[in-house]
């Protein structure tokens, strides 16, 4: 009698093991990272996606420290929930997966609002703006996007100006992708290829190594930029959201953007379609 309790309270002892076991991954997945700002203050930190490459958006510089528009407004972040930041320097592919996997709390990184993006990722109120530009030496002769099939093209893997080169070129162009923009205008630089997508910060980087050699030929999509939470997290968009709206309305924010942007302020939408910028 001794022995059969003994072993069904060992079997129903292995059996709670098991679907604890079981069920130990999903707990962990939900725990794993900071959802809520009590969260990360707890924490003592937050952890922020970032460029580590694409000036004046996020760079790294001589020093190693990050650098940048995107810096700048994660510094203010950080000061906001009163816990320093601790930036991951992402790819341009990279940013989304680390963000969904729990690497990071929320991304400043360059972050083009799109609806597809917005499938998988929450977007804030906008913060900046840019425009998605094809790049050739002045000498090349690029008029519509018909022309842009005599030329080698190369674009970062994943990125806006991707989507749109291969949208608007002619079927059977030759597009090289590249993991970041940093390769990409490389690339450009070394002749592997002739022309690149890129946005209108792409000339004068290029410029800095062969002065007045590149221009912008054609011009394709006006974006704005969003800081990026995961689906569903409530708190931590609404707190981003509030923060966005107190810098831009105190004149901070506005004080900054041109330092990087060499433009003033925009003004930004108070809705751009198929993007919500709150979590329902």
């Amino acid at each position: 009698m001794t022995k059969s309790r003994t072993t069904g309270f060992n079997r129903r002892h292995m059996l709670a093991l098991g679907a604890g076991a079981l069920a130990a991954p999903f707990v962990l997945s939900r725990t794993a990272y900071a959802v809520t700002p009590a969260e990360i203050k707890a924490r003592g930190k937050v952890l922020i996606g970032i460029q580590g490459d694409n000036p004046p958006w996020g760079f790294v510089n001589s020093s190693g420290k990050q650098e940048g528009l995107d810096a700048d407004l994660s510094e203010l972040f950080a000061k906001e929930l009163g816990v320093p930041a601790e930036f991951t320097p992402l790819a341009v592919a990279n940013r989304i997966p680390a963000l969904t996997s729990g690497r990071v709390d929320i991304l400043f990184a360059t972050m083009a609002m799109l609806p597809e993006r917005a499938k998988a990722v929450q977007f804030s109120k906008p913060y900046g703006a840019n425009i998605i530009t094809f790049i050739a030496p002045k000498e090349i002769e690029i008029k519509s996007p018909a022309d842009m099939g005599k030329y080698v093209i190369g674009v970062a893997r994943g990125s806006v100006q991707d989507t749109d080169v291969t949208k608007a070129a002619p079927a059977g162009t030759t597009i090289r992708r590249f993991d970041g923009d940093a390769p990409t205008m490389q690339a450009l630089l070394s002749g592997q290829v002739q022309a690149v997508g890129g946005n209108i910060f792409y000339v004068p980087r290029l410029n800095e190594s062969k002065p007045g050699t590149y221009e912008n030929k054609l011009e394709f999509t006006k974006l704005y930029n969003g800081a990026c939470t995961r689906l569903g997290e409530k708190e931590i968009n609404a707190f981003v959201n509030g923060f966005i709206d107190r810098i831009i309305a105190s004149g901070e924010w506005g004080k900054i953007y041109p330092k990087w942007m060499n433009n003033p302020l925009p003004a930004f939408p108070d809705s751009i379609p198929g993007i919500p910028f709150t979590v329902s």
